[in-house]
């Protein structure tokens, strides 16, 4: 029941749903391409971002002073079901840009 709950709250925000759509399309990501592409605060994306990885749809990896995110490789069935309702949706994000400077 916890993971559930976890699972569903995480999935409800839409600026939540944008990054794992963001991940499905573009694979692992630099925070600060992340952040570019969906013109987000760096405040406001590491808290949806600390949300999302709680709730285990995302794993982090330090390369120097960036943090890249990718989709988990052990996603429950909720959660692979829920990655595949979200490729569905009619969203429209930019592409994947910005490349971080050192």
């Amino acid at each position: 029941m916890e993971q559930f709950l976890q699972t569903s709250g995480a999935l409800y925000d839409e600026t939540r749903v944008k990054i794992l759509r963001f991940l499905l399309e573009h694979g692992s990501s630099c925070v600060c391409e992340i952040q570019s592409a969906l013109d987000l605060g760096q405040s406001r994306l590491s808290r949806h971002l600390k949300i999302l990885k709680d709730a285990g749809f995302l794993t982090s990896k330090r390369e120097g002073k960036w943090i890249y995110y990718d989709l988990s490789k052990e996603l429950d069935p909720l959660q692979q079901c829920a990655l595949e309702v979200i490729k569905q949706l009619p969203i429209d994000l930019p592409n994947k840009s910005k490349e971080c400077s050192t």
